[in-house]
């Protein structure tokens, strides 16, 4: 078997590495939740993460790890706005260059966000374009590194610290649930359980109008589809990354649903019950414990990783205002 792309030791270094860099981020309950779901949930509240989510663990972890000559020549990424923070937020914390390159129908304010950092930004049409094929181009032209949002084995460590960061702060789970664009939160999380909670099963969700993660575990190869029309704009990856597929499939990783719809009502129960601001892809754990996608989970100890909260509040009040 071929060697798989982390381990728990890569996912505990970066915990190390990320020391002081990132925000312990809250663990969070909810008795209406619970009553809801039949279970215990926690809540991993990763929107209040330094750039609003969990992304900068991944990023960071990746661009400290540059040799000299790479770190001289930059970094260079695509995203659809929460990686590029990331990667211009770690860039500038490590005196590193950074261009992202962002579809042009991005959230205003994560574009914003991203030139505030200090990155330059570039466009590219996401429903016409490969932005793979774009990152490559770009960094053969210009000498950069890539550092892609999930396809990385440094980013996917990186972002397994949420989960050793909540196994400390409530102790054993019976699940640990994070949504899922490429895979990267949920393979490093799923590594991360390996050592620090062995007997906790993690379960992905995805959009149902983009699950191709879970048509991939369910045929034993990648799957790859257009670029989904959904609301949960970070989690319309194309496909999972040739990194990510092995671990999911190793591991024995879920992967489950929920509509936009679904997300919805998630996102309306996590403001007026929580006083949370959480994106819709940030949602989609939330939502798949109250549709029942996750299963019989009464009486489980369920950790839920809310991704991120960078939303336009103009767009956050005309979804959840509806």
């Amino acid at each position: 078997m071929t060697p798989l792309a982390i381990t728990y030791d890569d996912v505990a270094a970066a915990q190390r590495r990320l020391a002081g860099i990132v925000h312990r981020t809250p663990a969070l309950t909810s008795r209406t939740a619970d009553a809801m779901s039949g279970a215990r949930l926690y809540f991993k509240a990763e929107n209040q993460q330094r750039i609003g989510a969990f992304k900068l663990r991944g990023a960071y972890n990746a661009i400290a790890q540059f040799t000299p000559q790479q770190r001289a020549g930059g970094v260079v990424t695509f995203s659809s706005g929460n990686h590029g923070q990331a990667i211009a937020l770690a860039a500038q914390l490590l005196g590193v260059k950074a261009v992202v390159v962002m579809p042009h129908d991005a959230a205003a304010m994560k574009r914003a966000a991203t030139q505030g950092y200090g990155a330059e930004v570039l466009g590219y049409d996401r429903y016409a374009q490969d932005p793979e094929q774009v990152l490559q181009r770009i960094a053969e032209e210009r000498g950069l590194t890539p550092v892609p949002p999930f396809d990385h084995p440094h980013v996917m460590a990186g972002q397994g610290t949420a989960a050793l960061e909540l196994i400390e702060q409530v102790g054993e789970l019976d699940l640990l649930v994070t949504p899922v664009g490429g895979g990267g939160l949920l393979s490093g999380c799923a590594t991360a359980l390996t050592g620090a909670a062995p007997r906790c099963a993690a379960i992905g969700v995805e959009p149902e109008a983009g699950n191709d993660g879970q048509q991939s575990l369910q045929r034993g190869e990648i799957v790859r589809i257009e670029t989904p029309k959904t609301i949960a704009d970070a989690a319309q990856s194309r496909n999972l990354g040739r990194h990510v597929f092995p671990v999911l499939q190793a591991l024995g990783v879920r992967i489950v649903t929920a509509s936009d719809e679904q997300l919805i009502e998630a996102m309306k129960f996590m403001a007026a019950r929580m006083k949370l601001i959480v994106e819709p892809t940030g949602c989609l754990g939330v939502a798949a414990a109250f549709n029942g996608a996750l299963g019989d989970i009464r009486g489980l100890r369920v950790g839920i990783v809310l991704s991120g909260g960078n939303v336009d509040l103009a767009r956050f009040a005309s979804l959840v205002g509806g």
